[in-house]
């Protein structure tokens, strides 16, 4: 029996999804239903994916076993009370797939009228290129349901299972997370220029540096404070670079930046 899946809403976490999904091989493009508010974005992504139908959002409410609920939290309320009677007339089971952040799974069944079979993501950007971190927690799902979906969005990265109540902590660190990154990217690489290396070249190597420092953290399973001790030789350069990054406050700004975003998720929750 072959599975079909719905997103409401193509925008850039949404759009990144669906393209995971469709490298899926439990997938053919016409069995993914795209949905938006901008019908041209809509058939846009929908071109992209290989040929995946366009429709509407109570179309996809109706037809799809995993309805994505790709917008906005400010958007949530009104795109559930649209679809929630179409869900209520469908006799046969479906899962809605959540993304929006500091929205609880409770607070999702409750605007869409039933206690449904829920998965709450927390994806991230890098899911674009098939390196997210995704963090899930569910309601109401089969085993059979959870290793399907599993497996069929395996091409957005990694996924862990975490309970609800650390979604908005690990969204903290793992969603608001590549912004942060990007700005220490960007500044790196501004660092190069003002040594004497072309933008690109120092972009590069910028980019490249962080993707080989990150993964050795995943390979080694060594402690980071450890890794940067291994870098610094006495008297040596990094060291030097080390204490101008402590002077300037680095780790408290970073640390300051995740306890910012999570305070403001929390916030998002109560709207």
């Amino acid at each position: 029996m072959s599975t079909y899946v719905g997103f409401i809403g193509c925008g850039n976490m949404g759009g990144a999804l669906a393209k995971a999904a469709a490298k899926s091989e439990l997938l053919k493009p016409e069995h993914i239903c795209i949905a938006d508010r901008m019908n041209a974005q809509a058939e846009k992504m929908a071109a992209e994916l290989g040929g995946a139908i366009v429709g509407t959002n109570k179309e996809v409410a109706k037809h799809c076993d995993y309805i994505f609920l790709a917008v906005k939290p400010q958007m949530m309320q009104g795109v559930l009370e649209e679809i929630a009677p179409v869900l209520k007339e469908r006799t046969d089971r479906f899962v809605l797939v959540t993304i929006a952040a500091g929205l609880t799974m409770e607070s999702i069944q409750k605007m869409a009228g039933g206690n449904y079979p829920i998965i709450r993501l927390m994806p991230n950007m890098p899911a674009a290129v098939g390196q997210g971190m995704i963090l899930y927690c569910s309601a109401k799902t089969h085993l059979d349901e959870m290793v399907t979906f599993l497996h069929m969005m395996k091409e957005a990265g990694r996924f862990d299972e975490l309970p609800e109540n650390l979604i908005d902590a690990g969204s903290a660190v793992s969603g608001c997370g590549p912004a942060f990154v990007y700005m220490f990217i960007e500044a790196l690489a501004d660092g190069g220029v003002a040594c004497g290396l072309p933008r690109q070249k120092a972009q590069e190597y910028a980019a490249q540096t962080l993707i080989g420092a990150a993964e050795m953290v995943l390979k080694s399973g060594m402690h980071p404070g450890a890794l940067k001790d291994a870098v610094c030789s006495p008297a040596g350069s990094t060291i030097q670079g080390v204490r101008a990054l402590e002077a300037g406050g680095f780790r408290g700004d970073i640390f300051e930046a995740v306890v910012a975003a999570y305070e403001k998720t929390k916030e998002l929750g109560k709207k």
